[in-house]
């Protein structure tokens, strides 16, 4: 076996629980008009027909803007723009449309490629357009009459859901219809925002021409809580190019509204869709809600909450007895999440150079089954990567096969470093886990 090959397998069994988890969740792609005419365009389509294969109900929103211009340049016309929305007045109108309507059969096309010895051989991918969106006129902003531009007054989730329900891939264009029976150009962040929304979907996942936010020093920013984003919004939003600032705004949005998490990726980047989603890392930057827990490194204020916490665990012999005094000592070394100021889960990191141990991995009953140790155990690893940390080793009397399922597999006293060997507890005669974070 060649070391690509090996390489392969690797990647495709660590994307096993992704696509476990992804599957039989709702999407919603938002892919601006610029993205169908890149290079990477196809690829992009032979990702998301991957998705569909795998179980994932997608839902599609493109834009058309590059289309209208070209349409409009065609008959020696430009149209006005107004807070980075296009004024639509009625003789514009019918060519705006036909535009949009270029743009949607472009990528319908594009899904219903078969051809042999290509990505979407055998894929047979049924795409579904309608009226899905009820819109809604804009009116006048500033003084300023938009005209036949609207926004999204509702999303019809019956039809959408039977849609997906049907293994269909929806197709949502930048149009909508009122109950007039007039028709509105609308923004199609606005409708891949507001469907994601209606839908309850589980990712709004926003194309952009970069791979999502970077810092002061050009990098990559991976994840923003709901009130980072904001305050990055207010202070960069108007510095930044208006394109990034619709989609994080959408994403924003998305998020704040009940949609668990949002994602920048690229559509220049081969496999940006894929990495995002079936690798640890990603490729873009992700947007979480953070409104009713909060994930962060502890502090003092936090020992009482944790002591109450991981009492029942000690009395039941789960953990080890820790007084206050040596959680206060320690206290450095937790991560808590918190819900409404009340202390659910909590976990630990003991560095011992390389190596760190994960201990006193504790959540509140009320709020077990619903994968925050997991989360816990998640954020400690990237922690651990961040300080160069190899692996983690745990000790656990009855948890094993949690901690089994987490990726650990079976370690000795040998393995442990020798300053933790001094100290184990043979009448605990706990087991020994060990994962490597490479």
């Amino acid at each position: 076996m060649t070391a690509n090959t090996q390489d392969y397998v690797k990647w495709f069994r660590h994307s096993s629980p992704y696509i476990n988890s992804h599957r039989g969740k709702t999407f919603v792609l938002m892919l601006p008009g610029e993205a169908l005419s890149h290079d990477n365009f196809y690829n992009i389509v032979h990702d998301i027909a991957l998705l569909s294969s795998l179980g994932v109900r997608l839902v599609l929103v493109h834009g058309a803007r590059p289309h209208i211009d070209a349409r409009l340049a065609q008959q020696g016309s430009v149209s006005g723009f107004h807070r980075n929305l296009r004024i639509t007045d009625f003789e514009h109108l019918s060519s705006i449309v036909q535009a949009i309507g270029e743009a949607r059969v472009s990528v319908e096309a594009a899904l219903s490629t078969g051809l042999p010895n290509s990505p979407m051989h055998g894929a047979r991918m049924q795409v579904v357009s309608g009226n899905f969106v009820a819109a809604m006129p804009h009116g006048v902003l500033d003084g300023v009459d938009l005209q036949h531009t609207g926004k999204v007054r509702r999303v019809n989730t019956q039809s959408l859901h039977r849609a997906l329900d049907s293994g269909a891939i929806a197709l949502l264009s930048p149009l909508g219809y009122s109950a007039t029976g007039e028709v509105f150009n609308l923004s199609f962040t606005d409708v891949a925002t507001q469907t994601a929304i209606a839908l309850k979907a589980d990712k709004l996942l926003a194309y952009i021409d970069r791979d999502g936010i970077v810092d002061a020093e050009g990098n990559l920013v991976r994840q923003l809580a709901l009130g980072e984003c904001k305050r990055f919004l207010e202070r960069e939003g108007e510095h930044i190019n208006p394109d990034w600032q619709q989609a994080i705004n959408a994403c924003y949005l998305a998020c704040l509204q009940g949609v668990p998490r949002s994602q920048l990726i690229s559509y220049a980047t081969d496999g940006a869709l894929l990495t995002e989603l079936f690798t640890r890392d990603g490729l873009g930057t992700m947007i979480y809600s953070g409104r009713y827990e909060q994930l962060r490194t502890a502090t003092i204020d936090d020992v009482g909450g944790i002591l109450e916490l991981i009492a029942p665990l000690e009395q039941d012999g789960i953990l080890v007895r820790r007084s206050r005094e040596l959680l206060e000592t320690e206290i450095n070394l937790f991560n808590v999440l918190e819900k409404d100021g009340t202390i659910i889960a909590c976990a630990a990191l003991y560095p011992y150079g390389d190596t760190a141990e994960l201990a006193c991995v504790a959540t509140h009953p009320d709020y077990r089954k619903g994968g925050r140790a997991a989360m816990l155990l998640q954020d400690l690893e990237a922690l651990a990567r961040r300080q160069g940390i190899a692996r983690l080793f745990v000790l656990t009397t009855q948890t094993a096969h949690w901690f089994i399922e987490q990726g650990f597999v079976p370690g000795e006293l040998k393995d442990l470093p020798s300053d933790r060997q001094s100290l184990y507890n043979y009448q605990r005669n706990s087991k020994i886990f060990i994962k490597a974070l490479s």
